[in-house]
């Protein structure tokens, strides 16, 4: 059993006020000192880079003369605000994932406030939550779109317990509005069918749908979301076929979609959405089954307990027939995940358990993290460019890269690396002008004993190397 003192600190709101603060400097420390990976990561931050360079604020570009139609650009507006602020790294790119999460924090706690816990205590489930703690300090859409997410079903819950016009009537339409410029539709297709089955238990609350400011909440969900599509639309035409349908339609029922223009192909067996939300939310999962199961017959009974189950459960159920979906599309679900176990937290039994558990996570990756800093292992392990690149910079000299160049040696470089293939690599070599290049392992093994032979390596990583004139 656990021990007085242990349920003593463990109904102390200093506890988890402290522990969110650390979990948040935790964060903060690996936002500032993980470079950006490959593809992923680095593509999203490149494309806010470019966002910033050209001060172009209507269509985000994957490259100079590339737009980027796969994602509507709220995350892209964010983090180019940010480094217009803080400057071109990965803090600042990171940090309105960071500042988005804070937010999310501050909407859930008062609802362990009303149950008589700590405030900070919704906080720090989350924050123990690796997924969420993961997205609290990646650039992409994810974070946005769930904080888009939590408003619109916090506001619909707000807005039926007041029973009165407030201002949560109307961010109910702010979350809408902010939605379809962070993901797009899907944001509809997230939030309406649980509120809708919810309604369907209640009947007795449809008032609260026929209460709301449907008139002023359409204009305000139009004049947020709409500008932005007819604009990129008429920037770059085709825009709306690709992303309406191609994005929302084609991308889920079919894994091989070969009309993805910027993705690869992300197959996955039918259901691994399920694995997704049990391995990425351990140990609070585990938790939330065994009391689901426990009081399955009486989960009618509670108007809030029931609408957390059923925001909890829509999205895995959404996603489980689709085979195109990366675990990411589980993050929506975080905060309904974290305070259904505030509303059990009062009669769980191995609380000091659950919350070393869930600590313990994060600790022991940040352990991991500060090591691989200090022997440098994670600049030859890490799947960057950022190392490789660190001088070049300052040498002043062209800077290429054999093939495709990578996101994150576009986004180090500023824009300034140039792509190139074997034939043109020979000539630059004739030239005698210096230069450096990237070459990755394998594709050093295709050129031509002549052409390595004029090349001198300066450093490797696990995946590619940089080389000047012999």
């Amino acid at each position: 059993m656990e021990s007085d003192s242990s349920k003593q600190l463990l109904k102390h709101p200093l506890f988890y006020a402290w522990s969110t603060l650390a979990l948040l400097i935790i964060r903060v420390f690996i936002n500032a000192m993980l470079p950006l990976m490959d593809k992923t990561e680095a593509r999203y931050a490149e494309i806010a880079r470019i966002m910033y360079e050209t001060n172009n604020w209507i269509t985000p570009y994957i490259d100079y003369n590339i737009p980027f139609w796969a994602k509507p650009p709220l995350s892209t507006w964010l983090s180019a605000i940010s480094m217009n602020i803080f400057g071109v790294d990965e803090f600042a790119v990171r940090l309105p994932a960071l500042i988005l999460a804070i937010l999310i924090i501050l909407l859930t706690g008062k609802y362990a406030k009303r149950q008589g816990l700590p405030f900070f205590l919704p906080a720090f489930i989350l924050l123990c939550i690796p997924e969420f703690l993961l997205h609290a300090g990646v650039v992409s859409t994810d974070m946005t779109l769930t904080f888009c997410v939590v408003l619109t079903m916090l506001s619909f819950w707000e807005s039926h317990r007041t029973k009165q016009r407030t201002i949560w009537n109307y961010l109910f339409f702010v979350g809408i509005g902010l939605g379809l410029l962070a993901k797009g539709p899907i944001i509809l297709i997230l939030t309406m069918p649980p509120l809708v089955l919810w309604l369907f238990f209640f009947k007795e609350q449809i008032q609260t749908m026929r209460s709301m400011p449907w008139l002023a909440g359409i204009f305000i969900v139009v004049a947020l979301g709409f500008p932005w599509y007819y604009l990129a639309e008429k920037a770059t035409p085709g825009f709306l076929d690709y992303f309406i349908i191609g994005e929302h339609f084609k991308r889920f029922f079919d894994s091989g979609w070969s009309g993805d223009k910027y993705g690869f192909p992300k197959s996955q067996p039918i259901g691994m959405v399920w694995v997704f939300l049990i391995l990425f939310t351990l140990p609070w999962i585990l938790l939330i089954i065994r009391q689901v199961w426990r009081e399955r017959f009486n989960l009618k009974s509670y108007k809030w307990l029931l609408f957390l189950i059923l925001w909890l459960l829509w999205t895995p159920i959404f996603f489980t027939p689709s085979k195109s979906l990366i675990h990411p599309y589980i993050m929506p679900v975080m905060v309904p995940l974290a305070l259904l176990v505030v509303y059990w937290w009062p009669s769980i039994k191995w609380k000091k358990t659950y919350a070393t558990l869930g600590f313990i996570i994060p600790i022991v990756l940040t352990i991991i993290f500060s090591i691989s800093l200090l022997n440098q292992s994670i600049t030859y392990y890490s799947k960057t460019d950022k190392y490789l690149l660190k001088n070049t910079l300052t040498e002043k000299v062209p800077v290429y890269h054999l093939f495709k160049t990578s996101y994150s040696s576009r986004f180090y470089s500023e824009g300034t690396i140039q792509h190139v293939n074997t034939d043109q690599l020979n000539d630059i070599v004739q030239r005698k002008s210096p230069f450096l290049i990237l070459i990755s392992h394998r594709d050093t093994t295709i050129l031509k004993e002549t052409l390595k032979s004029k090349l001198k390596k300066i450093e490797i990583n696990k995946y590619k190397g940089i080389y000047s004139m012999e």
